[in-house]
């Protein structure tokens, strides 16, 4: 589906290196901003930055980065880059858990329709709509703390930026996708949840909800591996600092 970085990890020449992460950077970029993207492109998306970082880790290991790094303003943009990358950390670890507390709801969801009980899947109904609205607040909370590469960082610092830019707007993607799988009940346009006869009944497509569990489920997954691969792309900055 999308090119793999792991086959041709190993650059030619730093520059190569930089040139083939940027490439695949404006790729995934692309891919991910366009209307027509779906949970499945979230989701490659999310599999592809691992890769990036992975290539972005072996430009860190270079003698000839290890060397810029030692340069005083050089080591300010790496500490300022760790910086940065604790929200991200944080942005993950939230998501994670609303994607947990979203999964269970469709889960109930799901009981609830084979009983047949309508009240309680407007509750479920509510439920979900008050879960996404938190996860949305949590996401801009955490979020605005990010910032930017400093001009006069080098350029693997500013690929480290640019990763973690993606890895933001992948987040909030992740986020949005499964929000409007399912729609207020006073909406024109329906998806998962139908109106039926009576304004107080709703009809659940079951199978569709079980789609939605399989696809947050791999959106969890998604970041919970962003998460481990961040953890590691610290662990090479903080060796770097510390030779």
């Amino acid at each position: 589906m999308a090119s793999h970085l792991r086959s041709a990890s190993v650059p030619s020449s730093p520059r190569s290196g930089e040139i083939n992460i940027e490439q695949q950077l404006r790729s995934l970029q692309a891919s991910t901003s366009s209307p027509s993207s779906t949970i499945e492109t979230v989701c490659d998306g999310l599999r592809r930055l691992g890769d990036i970082y992975d290539c972005i880790d072996e430009l860190t290991s270079l003698h000839s980065s290890q060397a810029l790094f030692c340069k005083p303003q050089q080591r300010i943009a790496v500490e300022q880059e760790l910086e940065s990358s604790i929200v991200l950390l944080d942005l993950c670890d939230a998501m994670h858990v609303s994607f947990s507390e979203l999964k269970a709801t469709v889960q109930d969801m799901q009981l609830v329709i084979k009983r047949g009980d309508d009240a309680a899947l407007h509750a479920k109904i509510t439920s979900w709509f008050r879960l996404t609205n938190k996860a949305q607040n949590q996401f801009k909370k955490i979020s605005k703390k990010s910032s930017c590469a400093d001009q006069e960082s080098c350029r693997v610092i500013k690929l480290l930026a640019e990763a973690r830019e993606t890895s933001v707007k992948m987040i909030k993607s992740s986020l949005d996708l499964p929000s409007k799988q399912i729609v207020m009940p006073n909406s024109s346009k329906w998806s998962l949840v139908s109106k039926a006869l009576q304004k107080t009944r709703f009809t659940c497509k079951e199978e569709q909800l079980q789609v939605l569990e399989l696809d947050i489920s791999d959106l969890e997954s998604g970041v919970e591996t962003l998460f481990r691969r961040l953890i590691q792309s610290r662990v090479s900055l903080l060796n770097t600092l510390s030779l």
